[in-house]
């Protein structure tokens, strides 16, 4: 979901028709539409893709390691610590599984109602110790927690999120998880109004500011909060930088690039997880990994604004001063006319709204079909993300090799997406996610073979990942141009219901032991159906809804 909406500009066959370095610019046409793919006059003069547009896009995709680091930190910060009633002061050197025998607490939220003072260690060690039999149990006021466990102070042991107020960690993540989808939500249109950069580094500010003060919240509730407002601001970073990486640059790189702005996802799991391993604390943990967005705030004098927004805008001094600037580093000779060349563009009569989605069959079709498949995936993808504490074995390395297998995923669907169709291909990273998701299942609850099942869980976690990188790029090319903002805008609110619901997943486990991963098999054998039911997607990308209508 934290993808999507810029990819609302990434059509490699629409977009590959035009542009390139050194055409005749005179050809070009004065009126172009803001909501066109075709290549426009600023690739003809700076070309689609040089050493200018990869430094840019370089240090945009930089923007995703603050934003990776913030959404995958529960799973560190929120982890379960194995708990028990506190003991009192004098009996602080008895063993842990002798305090719970003799105080009755069999589920570690409740003890027997009797009076432990003037009791030692030593009796209670002794084999004539024996409390009453007939006394109620109450309910523990206090708790300890391992501290040999790896995990350091977390939500758990800081608040005493246990027993009854253990549902508050997934308060805390739905939360931050509902700020992020009211953000995908708003961010495309506050990225369009007052600008890619403008909206990115405003962004960035906030999310430092949220970030670090996270690190002084004393009480959960002012840290509810900021965890909130923290989601809000951090799917906006990505959003807008991924539309300005997009808007560098021309033709097939549009997809390219929005494809490419990913890969510090996958470095950015396998550094937190080095990180929350060396820090072992909540706090300091969200310190490390709120400090960062202070460097990208640098950024701010060397990434410039879109050229393409400006010239929509009709800011032309602004857009030639960026097109001097990149054909200067891209070794680019500018036509003595620029000015005749750059022309803002007709007024943009394209704004078909949410309605339009169903106004045909073959609209009503994708619509449907990509508001399940869009739930589906930001389930699943982020189920596996968020709930590697509960896989079992050590949730370091599971989180650290979760992030190792992303990478080849991203990588192998890059290459892959422009040389066959995408359906099948992302029918098939589907499929594949059920069968092992599946393989997990089965293997669930067996120790002696975690590190199968855990082989199984990262398979899944690689073809889900090239599935994730496929989906917002079959989206945006099945889509007409004129309502693709609206297509894919329904797509983040599926998503953001998926995404709201992830942190509850973790329960399933405690219902039963095969339920978590069953669900989540279920869920993409359902996702890999409904992709049969779409299109393949196309060489060239409508651009009015008319088109779609009477192609069908």
């Amino acid at each position: 979901m934290i993808k999507s909406k810029a990819t609302q500009q990434t059509q490699p066959g629409a977009a590959g028709d035009g542009g390139g370095g050194g055409g005749d610019t005179s050809k070009t046409s004065s009126k172009q539409k803001c909501s066109d793919d075709d290549c426009d006059i600023i690739g003809e003069l700076i070309g689609k893709y040089g050493k200018w547009q990869f430094l840019m896009t370089f240090l945009l995709s930089l923007f995703q390691v603050p934003n990776t680091f913030h959404i995958s930190s529960p799973v560190f910060q929120a982890a379960h610590k194995n708990y028990w009633c506190q003991r009192p002061e004098q009996l602080n050197q008895t063993p842990v599984e002798l305090w719970r025998n003799v105080s009755q607490s069999v589920d570690n939220c409740h003890q027997i109602n009797y009076k432990w003072d003037g009791i030692t260690s030593e009796q209670i060690t002794g084999e004539d110790f024996r409390p009453p039999g007939n006394l109620s149990q109450i309910p523990c006021s206090s708790w300890e927690y391992d501290k040999d466990d790896n995990l350091g102070n977390t939500w758990t042991s800081q608040w005493d999120l246990v027993c009854e107020k253990e549902y508050l960690k997934n308060v805390a993540e739905m939360f931050f998880l509902l700020g992020v989808a009211t953000g995908g939500i708003v961010s495309g249109y506050l990225s369009d109004k007052f600008g890619r950069k403008t909206m990115l580094f405003n962004s960035v500010i906030l999310q430092t500011i949220f970030g670090i003060a996270l690190y002084f919240a004393d009480s959960f509730e002012i840290y509810l909060a900021l965890r909130t407002l923290l989601g809000l601001v951090s799917v906006s970073v990505t959003y807008a930088g991924l539309i300005l990486a997009i808007e560098y640059v021309d033709g097939k790189w549009r997809t390219i690039a929005g494809m490419y702005n990913l890969f510090p996802l996958p470095i950015s799991y396998m550094m937190i997880s080095g990180i929350a391993y060396l820090t072992q604390d909540y706090k300091v943990l969200q310190l490390c990994i709120g400090l960062p967005g202070i460097f990208l705030c640098f950024l701010w004098f060397v990434v410039p604004e879109s050229p393409r927004w400006l010239l929509c805008k009709g800011r032309m001094a602004e857009v030639k001063e960026v097109i001097k600037q990149a054909a200067r580093y891209n070794k680019r000779e500018l036509p003595h006319n620029l000015d005749k060349l750059l022309k803002p563009p007709d007024e943009d009569h394209g704004n078909e709204g949410f309605m339009d989605l169903f106004r045909s069959r073959y609209l009503r079709l994708i619509t449907i079909c990509f508001l399940c498949i869009w739930f589906t995936m930001n389930l699943v993808y982020y189920g596996l993300i968020l709930n590697m504490n509960t896989f079992g074995g050590n949730v370091y390395l599971n989180s650290a090799l979760a992030g190792l297998v992303e990478m080849p995923a991203i990588a192998i669907a890059m290459y892959i997406i422009g040389r066959v169709g995408k359906k099948w291909l992302f029918c098939a990273t589907l499929f594949s996610t059920g069968v092992a998701c599946l393989c997990a299942a089965i293997t669930e609850g067996n120790d002696d073979i975690l590190w199968l099942k855990i082989t199984f869980v990262m398979i899944g976690k690689f073809t889900i990942s090239a599935g994730n990188t496929i989906m917002p790029v079959y989206t945006a090319e099945l889509y007409p141009t004129a309502i693709r903002n609206a297509g894919v805008g329904a797509c983040n609110v599926a998503a953001g219901l998926a995404l709201i619901l992830t942190p509850y997943l973790e329960m399933l486990n405690k219902i039963e032991k095969h339920l978590l991963m069953t669900l989540l098999t279920a869920w993409t054998i359902f996702g890999g159906i409904v992709v049969i039911f779409l299109p393949e997607s196309r060489k060239h990308t409508p651009t009015a809804v008319t088109d779609v209508e009477e192609e069908r």
